[in-house]
């Protein structure tokens, strides 16, 4: 008979076995997508998160606006090791590109550290995100699926402005 302490580990071990998933992504660092779960809302721990001590998001965030020529998206930084480290760099004015339809991408001159964060993730519609083997700053406006690299680290509000912006962009990450 299995006793408390044991149940939990038990648990976390089922769930990571049977919500594996793949994902595809157009890879230019020579990384390969890696099976995994998807990822569980910032706003509600997983079970895994609770047993290994991940790092939890904050819902509510550091208030960040990105400014492009006239347009104000107004954003959010969790409360991560990572956010914390980028808003420590802020302002940033970022040279932004578009990558597969999904994502816009700006390269990061100190990019924060993936120390205390998740391996990987599945970022949602509307996330800021790090691709750490590049060191860039993602903007996620289309579904990419599960990547080992990916670390969430807040969100933004106009999904459909930045969708619209086209080719190479500048645009200035700011606190407020």
């Amino acid at each position: 008979m299995l006793n408390r302490r044991h149940v939990l580990p038990a648990l976390v071990a089922v769930l990571a076995l049977t919500g594996c998933a793949t994902a595809e992504r157009a890879v230019t660092s020579g990384s390969t997508p890696t099976a995994a779960p998807p990822s569980p809302s910032s706003t509600v721990p997983s079970l895994s998160d609770l047993a290994n001590g991940d790092v939890v998001p904050d819902t509510d965030g550091t208030p960040l606006t990105l400014t492009v020529g006239d347009r104000v998206v107004t954003a959010r930084l969790n409360d991560t090791p990572a956010a914390r480290a980028l808003a420590e760099q802020l302002p940033l004015t970022l040279a932004f590109d578009d990558l597969n339809a999904v994502e816009k991408t700006a390269p990061l001159a100190s990019p924060p550290s993936m120390a205390g964060m998740p391996s990987g993730d599945d970022p949602e519609v509307g996330d800021i995100g790090l691709w750490a083997p590049s060191g860039d700053l993602v903007l996620y406006y289309g579904d990419v699926g599960y990547w080992d690299g990916i670390a969430r680290l807040g969100t933004f509000d106009d999904v459909e402005a930045i969708a619209s912006l086209t080719g190479p962009f500048t645009g200035t990450l700011a606190l407020g």
